[in-house]
């Protein structure tokens, strides 16, 4: 019996050591979801409260880190955006990551490929949709982040991809998924633009433009802000980037990823 109670104790052992080792590998890349509303204005349709979604899970397995890990000096970060986060919303995005930052490494030399996809058989579809995709990821380059894009047409050699649903079961007009490596920096990303509001209602051209806006911020490593002047806000209600959109992704990029703790 004690043999059988010593075997017993070994298997579980060894089940719980296995077990272990994968929670580290998978801790390698974590991924985050990010969705927004877009306020409708027609009168009909009282507003709502927006809450940000946010989950995190396991998004893909890579080998290795996409970048080397930054140099970190909190102390020096924290005085940095201590002298410069007037006029951003950094700290907002320091609360909601619980005082972390994620971004992609520079890639002026090297654009980020981006894939997007056409919605061809979804209803209301206009293929004058993929343009304003094309704008959106354009204006935020142009912020002036150390960061480019290069539109492919091979979805298996993008770096991101844009998909199309024709609305979401969910009071969403948008969703964005990223993953990270261990150090913060982001690895790959996929976003989904609804066609339609929730409630079934057309996304016109300029609601498109504003949801891809706001998505490619996720995309960048931004998150939520509650001041509605900026396509940031969980509920868009503009239709451009203002200058704290722009001046807090130029931020970001400035300072290394990973925790400030």
């Amino acid at each position: 019996m004690k043999r059988f109670e010593l075997v017993l104790l070994s298997i579980v052992i060894a089940m719980i050591g296995f077990v272990a080792t994968q929670a580290v590998s998978a801790s390698r890349i974590t991924a985050t979801t990010e969705s927004a509303e877009l306020e409708l204005t027609t009168v009909e349709r009282p507003a709502k409260v927006a809450r940000p979604v946010r989950r995190a899970g396991l998004a893909a397995v890579v080998t290795g880190d996409v970048a080397p890990a930054p140099a970190r000096d909190n102390e020096e970060i924290w005085r940095r955006i201590r002298e410069n986060a007037a006029g951003t919303y950094i700290h907002e995005i320091l609360v909601e990551r619980d005082s972390s930052l994620a971004r992609w490494p520079e890639r002026r030399v090297n654009p980020l490929r981006v894939w997007v996809g056409t919605g061809i058989g979804l209803k209301n579809w206009d293929s004058t949709h993929v343009r304003r995709v094309r704008d959106a990821f354009s204006e935020w380059s142009s912020s002036g982040i150390p960061v480019r894009f290069t539109f492919v047409t091979d979805s298996a050699d993008a770096d991101i991809h844009v998909t199309w649903t024709e609305q979401f079961t969910d009071a969403i007009s948008g969703k964005t998924l990223w993953a990270r490596d261990r150090h913060w920096w982001i690895v790959n990303g996929t976003i989904t633009i609804a066609l339609h509001h929730n409630g079934g209602e057309v996304l016109d051209g300029s609601a498109i433009k504003a949801i891809a806006l706001h998505e490619v911020g996720h995309l960048l490593g931004l998150d939520h802000t509650m001041d509605t002047t900026n396509i940031m806000t969980p509920k868009v209600r503009v239709r451009s980037l203002s200058e704290a959109d722009r001046a807090t992704l130029r931020l970001l990029y400035s300072l290394p990823p990973g925790s400030l703790k």
